[in-house]
């Protein structure tokens, strides 16, 4: 991909995969994500928006490192998961990062004890790791990456409180929404958890 200054084992999973033009969202938010800034980043579904995700999680966190994770995702269920996962295979090809997922119905505490192993990238269902973050001790401290897929339907399902509370435990890291819309949840909860955070709007062509 076309973007300055990119991982190359990160590029190599990318040309063997035929992703080797970014497109304008992912050519306009890289330097913002790499920088670690907050930010909120508005596309059309089918736009690519969880392969942004998954190469800057990718580029931030490039190798294995520690035991606590250092990037949450938040999705909206199971099968959003399981998507996401399987993007980090592809991916994540070249890197030896370690990525769990957990949703809803997973065993809690086959879900704990995996995670206590070591693991980089965490995915879930809000409600999962809420409770997840609500009885077990996690290191947020390593955190550098807080990311919402699918804003605009979690926080209409009424989502936001238990984001916010995730975030709550979390002192500094870089927060990110991504959302088909940016509704007005969208931008209150973005004032309410962010940091000056910066706005991306992609034209519907993009």
């Amino acid at each position: 991909m076309n973007l300055k200054k990119i991982n190359l084992k990160l590029q190599q999973a990318l040309v063997e995969n035929d992703l080797i033009e970014a497109n304008e969202m992912q050519q306009q938010t890289f330097s913002t994500i790499k920088s670690g800034a907050d930010a909120v980043i508005q596309s059309i579904g089918g736009s690519g928006k969880s392969t942004t995700i998954v190469l800057n999680v990718i580029q931030r966190l490039e190798k294995e490192h520690m035991m606590s994770p250092r990037a949450l995702i938040i999705v909206e269920d199971k099968e959003k998961m399981l998507e996401m996962l399987d993007l980090f295979s592809v991916l994540g090809k070249y890197t030896n990062l370690r990525i769990y997922g957990t949703h809803d119905k997973s065993d809690l505490d086959y879900d704990k004890n995996q995670i206590s192993l070591g693991i980089d990238v965490l995915v879930g269902t809000p409600n999962r790791l809420n409770d997840m973050f609500a009885t077990a001790g996690y290191d947020v401290n390593q955190l550098k990456m807080f990311v919402v897929d699918d804003a605009d339907v979690l926080f209409k399902n009424r989502m936001d409180p238990k984001i916010t509370r995730i975030s709550d435990s979390i002192a500094k890291t870089q927060r990110l929404f991504f959302c088909t819309e940016i509704t007005e949840k969208v931008e209150i909860m973005a004032d309410k958890i962010m940091i000056e955070p910066l706005f991306f709007e992609m034209d519907d062509e993009d």
